[in-house]
């Protein structure tokens, strides 16, 4: 036994299935999120570094030296913190 669609609904399905593959085939793929970067924060003060803080964001670095009052900051990315000195 089968079933008879009648050809207007065939037609309307059809139609209905092409717009959705057009529209699904022609969006442009989503925007990906990019990692945040992390690098070394340093803080200056009284012309002296204060502090270094390893794998923070640019954003978090300035915030935190904005909140601790630092007359200067500055953040590398990508890098760790360096000591200033070799040895121990």
């Amino acid at each position: 036994m089968t079933i008879r669609v009648p050809p207007v609904l065939r037609r309307v399905g059809l139609a209905a299935l092409l717009a959705l593959t057009l529209v699904a085939a022609g969006a442009p793929p989503g925007p990906r999120a990019q990692p945040a970067l992390t690098g070394a924060c340093y803080c200056r003060a009284a012309s002296e570094v204060r502090w270094c803080e390893t794998g923070m964001t640019e954003g978090a670095c300035r915030e935190r030296c904005a909140s601790e009052l630092c007359d200067d900051w500055f953040w590398l990315e990508q890098r760790p913190c360096w000591n200033w000195g070799y040895g121990g």
